[in-house]
C-alpha cells in the first residue's frame, strides 16, 4: 500500500468552483483498479491550499493505470486549470 501526497495550491477566489469540480473529479479516481481511498484537506490558515491524500495499492496503480487512462485525461480537464503552480506528487509507503 501507498501514499499518495500532493499539495494543491488553487487560484485564490477559485476554491468553491475547485470543490465543486473534485466532487464530480472524485468518482473518476475512485473507480480505478487499485484505488482504495482519498482525502482532501483544506489548510486552516491559507484557503487557498488544500492537501490530496490518495491510498493506492501501488504505485504504478496511481502512474501506469490511472495516469495512463481516459479517466485522468477527464481528472486533468476538471482540476488542472485550477492549480498555481501545479502541483508535484510524493509517493509513501508506510513503515
Amino acid at each position: 500500500m501507498v501514499l499518495e501526497l500532493a499539495i494543491l495550491n488553487v487560484v485564490t477566489g477559485l476554491e468553491s468552483e475547485f470543490e465543486a469540480a473534485f466532487s464530480q473529479a472524485r468518482r473518476l479516481i475512485s473507480a480505478m483498479p487499485g484505488f482504495v481511498s482519498l482525502e482532501l484537506g483544506r489548510n486552516t490558515g491559507v484557503s487557498n491550499r488544500y492537501v490530496l491524500l490518495v491510498k493506492w495499492r501501488s504505485v504504478e496503480d496511481h502512474r501506469e493505470g490511472f495516469r495512463r487512462s481516459p479517466e485522468y485525461a477527464e481528472w486533468s480537464r476538471l482540476l488542472h486549470h485550477f492549480y498555481e503552480p501545479f502541483p508535484t506528487v510524493e509517493y509513501y509507503r508506510e513503515v
